[in-house]
């Protein structure tokens, strides 16, 4: 039996959040790092062209945000789990049926 590795791409606008959330990914046995995104129209450009199976998406990012990101795609969303400090959103990603939050 092969072990299929857990594509993931991290999207948020700011570089620390992206650096911090990556180091820790890289030390879990059994994920890969597709990509980074730092806005909403990055990631769905990487989300179609990469297809991760697991997407750490950051809510509050300029211009397009993590719920706008979800409705813009095009094929079924990956799995995602919320990555923000703000707790005021948490029902609503679970009403898109985030993973985690």
């Amino acid at each position: 039996m092969t072990d299929v590795p857990i594509r993931t791409l991290v999207v948020d606008d700011e570089q620390l959040a992206r650096q911090r959330l990556t180091g820790f990914l890289g030390k879990v046995p059994g994920i890969e790092i597709v990509g980074q995104a730092s806005n909403g129209m990055e990631a769905l450009q990487l989300i179609e062209e990469t297809s991760p199976d697991l997407v750490f998406l950051d809510v509050q990012m300029p211009g397009m945000d993590g719920f706008e990101v979800l409705k813009s795609l095009r094929s079924d969303p990956p799995h995602v789990v919320f990555a923000t400090a703000y707790d005021e959103y948490a029902l609503q990603a679970f009403e898109v049926e985030a993973v985690d939050y």
